[in-house]
C-alpha cells in the first residue's frame, strides 16, 4: 500500500488550488483541520472501515460533525469518502498547510518556554525569530518547566534550543568528552 503522505499530496494540492481560486485559504485550513480531527477519532475510524456503513452515511457523519457549508468542501469530502481516503485527512491537512505557508511566505513556530510568557514577550521573540528565519511566523506557545529556564523553538524541521536544560547537557558533554 502507498504511504499516506504520497496519497495525501494530490488531494492537498487540489484542495489548495480550489481554496486559492475561492480566496478562502484560511477557511479551507480550518475545514481540513476539523475534518482531520474528526477522522482521527477511534470511533470514526471504526465506522469508516465498517462495510455495513455506506459512503453516504459516512459523509453525513462528517458533514454533521464539521458543519460543512460550502459545496466545494462537501464535494472534496465526498471524494475522500468514496475513494476510501478518510484515513489520509491528517496528512492532507498537514500538506495543505505546507502549501498555504509557502504561498503566504509564512511558517508555524512552536515556542516551548520554561515559564508562562506575556504577550509582549511572545511578540518580541516572534519578531526576532522572523528576522532569523526570514518569514512571517505563526507562533504557538506552551510551557515545559523541565527546561529550567529559557525556551526552545521549532520552525518546520529546524529547532533552536535556548533552554538552560540544553546548555547543561552541552556542558556535560563537553566535560565528559
Amino acid at each position: 500500500m502507498a504511504e499516506i503522505s504520497t496519497i495525501a499530496r494530490p488531494y492537498a494540492q487540489a484542495a489548495f488550488d480550489v481554496a486559492q481560486s475561492d480566496n478562502a485559504l484560511s477557511n479551507w485550513a480550518t475545514f481540513l483541520s476539523d475534518a482531520a480531527t474528526v477522522a482521527s477519532q477511534p470511533e470514526v475510524h471504526e465506522i469508516a472501515n465498517n462495510p455495513r456503513v455506506s459512503a453516504a452515511q459516512l459523509l453525513s457523519l462528517f458533514e454533521a460533525a464539521i458543519g460543512v457549508t460550502h459545496d466545494s468542501q462537501r464535494n472534496f469530502l465526498a471524494t475522500l469518502v468514496n475513494e476510501g481516503r478518510v484515513d489520509a485527512l491528517s496528512a492532507i491537512s498537514t500538506a495543505f498547510l505546507a502549501h498555504k505557508h509557502a504561498f503566504e511566505g509564512s511558517a508555524d513556530a512552536h515556542i516551548v518556554s520554561a515559564y508562562p510568557m506575556a504577550d509582549s514577550e511572545v511578540a518580541d521573540v516572534t519578531a526576532a525569530l522572523e528576522k532569523k528565519f526570514g518569514k512571517k511566523l505563526n507562533a504557538t506557545v506552551s510551557v515545559d518547566e523541565s527546561l529550567i529556564g529559557g525556551f526552545s523553538v521549532a520552525v518546520g524541521d529546524e529547532v533552536l534550543d535556548m533552554s538552560v536544560r540544553a546548555k547543561l547537557v552541552r556542558m556535560q558533554t563537553a566535560l565528559t568528552a
